[in-house]
């Protein structure tokens, strides 16, 4: 994504990696976005639509390319492939408009009173159900050519129909967050489950009622809707209760929901993610973000692989094995994806080093932020791994030197284990490992009085291994944080090994003086806890005070080392055709550089160097007036002077000949 489209095609014939990608169906892609898309039954065929201008276009699997490409009058909201392969599809556009196309293209075209948002076929009668926003169901014989009675809903609007493939029951989902079922043979409503109430647990959080987006029956008995808070509820037609709600914890409404035999999945889309959950447990498979919102997802027939309808020109396609085979007309990718699991490649991010701000500054490189040469990521950037590596050599020279010493030290200390070992305290952090040791010989003795499972020990445990090996884990002392907290830590052991004294004396004695002796040791506990909590403030507040002591002194010796450093002179270079007025006007346009256009289009207007006024179409219109130079700004001055001298002597000039006139006259 960082790459331009030249630089990607230089790279394709570089990189071999590249030049292997795959390209399943040549442009299988939209112009602008695609909505929806579906699989011919026989396998064949993919179908998709897609903008703009609306059109609808064929895939061939057996050729790999597009087989045809047709243009619509109007956007299409869905559409249903009736056959086996592509010669009957019926669309449903947003103008109310029901397009019915042949092989050949166009067949017929009517109209619903309503405006459509969904339709299935009832293949036993040849009737189409269409549902949208009214509370009718229009009904539209295929056999007859004619509509026939409409069925009556209580819902003000339907988003979604489905029909059973087994029983032919017909199910619509409401704007109201109710699924009413109904039996084509007597046009009755034979069952109403209410999935608005049903998706609120005590887990998820609903701004709203929602509404039902997705519909979808799988065999006799099971049914999953999608509501348009995000959640998915897996019903048996035998119970008015789910038997699991899923939330996908996006707020966004459900796009589409697939099943997965094989492995008993369920596949669930919003327009964010895909979701892929075992319908029994609920338990998450894995799941998929792609880079564009998602407007539908299309699962091949008996495969592994994925399609989806997205908010960009290409259309994905996802191969993921463990759901299944690959399709017949491109059994190849099972190779390939074995292939790769033998060969495993390099990520994308292999040639890039992530570096915090703190990195950057310990290796010098802080002025590059903003630059090319760092991609901001996070909490950090990624930069090329060879400068980071050049960065790394100036700013240490002796590293690899030191790794590989440590490496050394790491292979006698692994040789050193496999011989016979004596008891000895680590190399690092000898003081808390002996503190552990003690702790742990106390609560040994402890538990086999009373009988217990020794816990185990953090010198032996894996995790923190490396805190006892690693100097970089090394306690220090002297630190702040440590000097404040260790008080508390020592009074934290202190009453621990009290208390355990005090349960070994309880235990010492007789369960019938039991319950006076625990109220004593209690009463004491909570004196000595108040004794021991005042205790602990005192030495916090000393050691507070030694800090605040050595700070400053530390702060004196700073002053006595800029006393004693003499200061150079410093040299600033003027540009040429400017004047130096003083220091403070350069810290007034660095002022200046720092706010924003809008302070500084105020400021120019209060200077009157700006004028910003209205203009009779609606607009702005702003009239500068540019500074002028040091240069531009004497040679006016001199100008001026000219004009005025010249005009003076004119004056003069003309004063001389009234007079001289005057004298002939008088003459």
């Amino acid at each position: 994504q960082w790459l331009s489209d030249r630089k990607k095609r230089a790279l394709q014939k570089k990189d071999v990696d590249i030049r292997r990608r795959i390209e399943l169906i040549q442009d299988f892609e939209m112009p602008t976005v695609s909505t929806k898309i579906k699989v011919s039954r026989d396998g064949q065929y993919i179908m998709a639509v897609g903008t703009y201008k609306p059109r609808v276009r064929c895939f061939d699997t057996y050729q790999l390319s597009q087989k045809f490409e047709r243009c619509l009058d109007s956007e299409v909201v869905t559409f249903e492939i009736l056959s086996d392969d592509y010669s009957k599809i019926v669309f449903l556009q947003c103008g109310r408009f029901v397009e019915f196309h042949s092989q050949h293209g166009h067949y017929y075209k009517t109209r619903i009173p309503k405006f459509g948002r969904d339709f299935s076929y009832h293949y036993p009668s040849c009737d189409l159900y269409f549902v949208g926003a009214s509370s009718e169901v229009y009904r539209l014989n295929l056999e007859q050519g004619r509509f026939l009675n409409s069925l009556q809903t209580e819902a003000s609007e339907s988003n979604v129909c489905d029909i059973n493939p087994v029983h032919f029951l017909f199910a619509m989902g409401t704007a109201e967050g109710k699924v009413e079922c109904w039996d084509p043979r007597t046009r009755n409503r034979v069952g109403l489950l209410d999935c608005a109430l049903s998706s609120v647990t005590a887990d998820t959080e609903i701004e709203g009622l929602p509404s039902i987006s997705a519909l979808k029956f799988d065999g006799a008995l099971s049914m999953a809707v999608g509501t348009s808070t995000g959640q998915v509820l897996l019903y048996d037609l035998r119970s008015s209760n789910p038997l699991i709600v899923k939330d996908h914890h996006y707020g966004l409404p459900i796009k589409s929901i697939q099943f997965q035999h094989q492995l008993d999945l369920i596949i669930s889309a919003d327009s964010r993610i895909i979701k892929m959950w075992n319908k029994d447990t609920g338990k998450i498979f894995t799941s998929m973000e792609p880079e564009h919102d998602i407007n539908d997802v299309c699962l091949y027939p008996n495969s592994g692989m994925l399609m989806t309808a997205n908010e960009a020109p290409k259309m994905n396609i996802y191969y993921i094995p463990v759901l299944g085979p690959a399709p017949k007309w491109c059994s190849f990718l099972d190779n390939l994806t074995e292939e790769l699991e033998e060969n495993p490649e390099s990520t994308v991010y292999d040639d890039y080093k992530f570096v915090t701000r703190k990195d950057l500054e310990n290796l010098g490189l802080a002025h590059l932020i903003g630059s090319s040469l760092l991609r901001a990521y996070m909490h950090g950037f990624f930069m090329d791994i060879r400068l980071y590596h050049k960065a790394k050599m100036m700013a240490n020279p002796f590293a690899y030197e030191e790794y590989r010493r440590e490496k050394i030290r790491q292979k006698i200390e692994e040789t050193r284990a496999q011989r016979v070992q004596l008891k000895k305290l680590p190399k690092v952090n000898k003081e808390l490992a002996l503190k552990l040791i003690e702790e742990e010989g106390e609560e040994q003795q402890f538990s086999k009085k009373r009988k217990q499972k020794n816990l185990p020990s953090l010198l032996k445990d894996d995790r923190f291994k490396v805190m006892f090996e690693n100097p970089d884990f090394q306690v220090d002392e002297q630190s702040e944080e440590f000097r404040l907290l260790n008080p508390l830590v020592s009074k934290i052991s202190e009453k621990r090994k009290r208390k355990l004294k005090i349960l070994e004396e309880l235990e010492a004695q007789g369960q019938e003086e039991e319950e006076e002796p625990e109220g004593k040791a209690s009463d004491a506990e909570s004196s000595e806890s108040s004794d021991d909590e005042k205790g602990w403030v005192e030495e916090v507040r000393k050691q507070r005070k030694l800090l605040r002591q050595e700070e400053k002194l530390k702060r004196q010796e700073r002053l006595k080392e800029d006393q004693q450093t003499l200061l150079k002179p410093q040299f600033f270079e003027i540009k040429e055709g400017e004047e130096f007025r003083s220091f403070k006007d350069s810290a007034k346009k660095q002022k200046l550089m720092k706010k924003t256009l809008e302070d500084r289009l105020k400021l120019e207007e209060k200077l009157g160097t700006l004028n910003v006024s209205d203009t009779t179409v609606g607009s702005k219109q702003a009239t500068f007036k540019l500074k002028k130079s040091e240069q531009q700004r004497k040679q006016q001055e001199a100008e001026k002077r000219h004009r005025q001298e010249r005009k003076t002597l004119r004056r003069s000039a003309s004063h001389l000949k009234s007079r001289r006139g005057r004298g002939r006259l008088f003459h």
